[in-house]
């Protein structure tokens, strides 16, 4: 009986292992870059700025493909329906916009960002 029990245990662990590194896995395609941030994030514009603070940015996926929302804390107005592209496996990246300065880039661990948009700039230095 524990020789049974070991090899549906081993089997078990060799199914998961082979359906969670799945090549054909596109982070694109799923929530990969979806949840919350945190770190120092700041806000210029609309006579509602908030200085360089600690706080959080919660990304979430808009639709399928590659367009997102950043939802701020500290009052920070949200910035909705970014366009990204992919960069690599696990990068997404937006540069230019509607300013022609916009920089946001996000991986599995980090969210880096400056974005400008009539007039009001966000910024974003986060990890999680």
């Amino acid at each position: 009986m524990k020789s049974f029990l070991k090899i549906l245990g081993v089997a078990m662990f060799v199914t998961f292992v082979f359906s969670a590194c799945s090549k054909d896995d596109d982070p694109t395609d799923n929530d990969f870059f979806v949840g919350t941030y945190n770190g120092q994030i700041s806000y210029n514009g609309d006579g509602d700025d908030v200085a360089n603070t600690n706080g959080s940015v919660t990304v979430v996926k808009v639709a399928s493909g590659t367009t997102y929302s950043f939802k701020f804390s500290n009052g920070i107005p949200d910035i909705n329906n970014v366009q990204f592209e992919k960069q690599g496996d696990n990068i997404l990246f937006n540069v230019g916009g509607e300013a022609g300065v916009n920089y946001i880039r996000i991986d599995a661990g980090n969210l880096d960002m400056l974005y400008i948009k009539d007039g009001n700039t966000w910024n974003a230095d986060c990890s999680r």
